[in-house]
């Protein structure tokens, strides 16, 4: 995708170059049209602002993790809530839909496009998603039959998908290390001198600049057995039976995604909408992806400053007695918060960027990397610090920062200032996500 919007760009500049010069005098280059960005889809606003990162209240757990420090942070926009099962479940039917549709195309050519507009034959094809697909065609049925599950694994004789082939390939290009001065093209040797370390954690050369696309390949159905694994001793069957796939659940936020899956989904979701946008000839937007741990702290104190809490205030309860999140409170009892785990996305109040959920109901991954000194050495402009943890690294070097508490947690995770994390290939029962996407301008 990468490079076919390299291609989009060139041939751009090559019909503008076609035009008049403005008799000589310096006009600008030729416009390519108006560009508005209208709000995203369940997106909000976050406005451009400088605020105090950092804990407003004493730190209860002695962690010693973050200090108090002045940031400044360029605008955005911020899904209003988190991602629920019924939007995640779109990105498995879609990796499932594309699989179905490239085993298809090996028989029916319907399924893939092999020309181009201008009738340049497409190597590889790509999928024709205006082909319809039925699950219930007798020709397709032995053809799909490899996307379920083999005989001896199905309970009750279900015919299911087997949830272990549903595997997305997706990429991404590492500026990081596209950025280092030692990275760069060398115009007087006219050739890249420098190395870079894949995902497998291995050095090699750069030869020209596809050593900067990262490809990686991950499975996205959720890990609907971590509602059992998280709690050793308690009964979570239904949840674990029911929680991702039942319609009853579909506005509840989606739990026992990783950070990889996580980021993954954000690819997708990118190239969903920009794909469209270039089918109708409009211009592509920012990426989405998940948002820095500044960027999610900055959101969530919705711009009051030193609030400890979302809401602003020192209490989690307003003045009619009633808590203003799910969490656990009382030492314990976990319904008088109105849920007894996870509840519906936007149950409670919006904080004053209209944001739901900034605190309790699930935490949230932030694409940070842990790092108890990071405050310390990042910068105030937009700040935050990634590492893409090698499958060789040390343990420590995988955590991700998460924010906000859960259902599960005490009033302090809930605090705005209140940073923790996980592993970023561990999947948790108190644990989703949401996006941002960075805003045209400022």
């Amino acid at each position: 995708m990468k490079k076919v919007l390299a291609l989009f760009s060139m041939a751009l500049l090559i019909l503008s170059s076609c035009s008049k010069s403005g008799n000589g005098e310096l006009v600008g280059a030729p416009a390519l049209g108006s560009f508005y960005e209208p709000d995203p889809y369940g997106m909000l606003f976050i406005p451009s602002g400088s605020f105090n990162m950092g804990p407003n209240d004493q730190d209860v757990s002695w962690a010693l993790t973050s200090q108090t420090k002045t940031v400044s942070m360029r605008s955005f926009w911020m899904d209003e809530t988190e991602i629920t099962n019924s939007e995640y479940r779109q990105f498995v039917y879609w990796v499932r839909d594309s699989i179905a549709r490239r085993l298809l195309g090996d028989q029916f050519e319907e399924f893939l496009i092999t020309e181009d507009q201008f009738g340049n034959e497409l190597n590889p094809p790509i999928l024709d998603w205006s082909a319809d697909l039925d699950w219930t065609n007798e020709e397709y049925a032995e053809i799909l039959d490899e996307m379920f599950l083999p005989e001896n694994e199905r309970f009750f004789r279900r015919k299911e998908i087997d949830s272990r082939k549903l595997m997305y390939d997706y990429e991404w290009v590492d500026l990081m290390q596209a950025a280092k001065k030692s990275n760069r093209y060398n115009f007087e040797t006219k050739k890249y001198e420098g190395t870079v370390i894949g995902l497998d954690g291995k050095e090699k050369a750069i030869a020209d600049r596809s050593a900067f696309i990262m490809k990686d390949r991950v499975n996205v159905y959720p890990d609907t057995l971590c509602w059992i694994a998280d709690f050793t001793y308690s009964f979570n069957e239904p949840w674990t039976q029911m929680y991702f796939w039942h319609p009853g659940f579909d506005e509840y936020p989606v739990v026992g995604v990783n950070w990889k899956q996580a980021s993954a989904f954000c690819v997708w979701r990118t190239q969903l909408l920009n794909n469209f946008l270039l089918s109708k000839g409009q211009p592509w937007v920012m990426d989405y992806r998940l948002p820095t741990e500044a960027e999610w702290e900055y959101a969530s104190r919705g711009g009051l400053d030193n609030g400890m809490y979302p809401w602003g205030g020192y209490y989690t309860r307003n003045d009619r007695g009633c808590f203003l999140a799910n969490f656990k409170p009382l030492r314990g009892r976990y319904g008088d918060d109105g849920g007894m785990n996870t509840v519906a996305v936007a149950t409670y109040q919006p904080n004053d960027f209209g944001l739901y959920d900034m605190a309790g109901n699930v935490a949230e991954w932030t694409s940070g990397s842990f790092d108890e000194s990071s405050y310390s050495f990042t910068h105030d402009f937009n700040p935050t610090y990634k590492y893409n943890a090698l499958p060789d690294d040390p343990t420590v070097m995988k955590r991700k920062v998460i924010r906000g508490g859960s259902w599960k947690d005490v009033a302090y995770f809930l605090q705005t200032g209140t940073r923790t994390y996980e592993y970023q290939d561990s999947s948790k029962s108190y644990v989703g996500f949401r996006c941002v996407r960075d805003y045209i301008g400022d």
